[in-house]
């Protein structure tokens, strides 16, 4: 296990209702329970709490650059390894993606990798409406995790 007394956790927020509520709903309190946490948003994401202040209140909580482009290949890695991650609220573009292995941005890129690395914990919460279940490409990424292992969590 890496820094903090449970380890690094790993979250990545996306551009879906909730995502205002990261800092307190989630970093905050799982910081309160001893993960160092660093936090990695999609380009929209970053430009919503970026807009709002929320993005510099991230930074300031986990004390590391909230991320939200990728890196260059010379800069240091910002972010210490993760033990496990949690993506929440996973907007449905997201969760599509995730599935079809597209990594087309940061957030995504770290996923990616997660979901091939054995052993790191990876917990996807999507944030879509029914509407987007429906649709039969989004329907089958919110399953296609439990293909690989993973869980895709759901409200009942």
């Amino acid at each position: 296990m890496s820094a903090g007394s449970r380890g690094v956790l790993g979250v990545v927020g996306t551009a879906a209702d909730g995502v205002e509520q990261l800092r307190t709903g989630l970093v905050e309190p799982a910081i309160a329970l001893g993960w160092r946490v660093a936090v990695t948003l999609t380009p929209n994401a970053g430009r919503w709490l970026r807009a709002n202040g929320e993005l510099d209140r991230l930074e300031a909580v986990t004390g590391l650059p909230v991320r939200d482009t990728p890196r260059l290949p010379t800069e240091a890695r910002p972010h210490p390894v993760a033990d496990c991650y949690v993506v929440a609220p996973a907007s449905a573009n997201y969760v599509a993606k995730l599935a079809a292995g597209i990594a087309d941005n940061q957030a995504l890129t770290q996923l990616s990798e997660a979901l091939g690395t054995i052993g790191v914990p990876v917990v996807v919460f999507p944030r879509v409406n029914a509407a987007h279940v429906r649709h039969p490409g989004v329907g089958q990424a919110c399953r296609r995790p439990a293909k690989g292992g993973r869980r895709a969590h759901r409200r009942p």
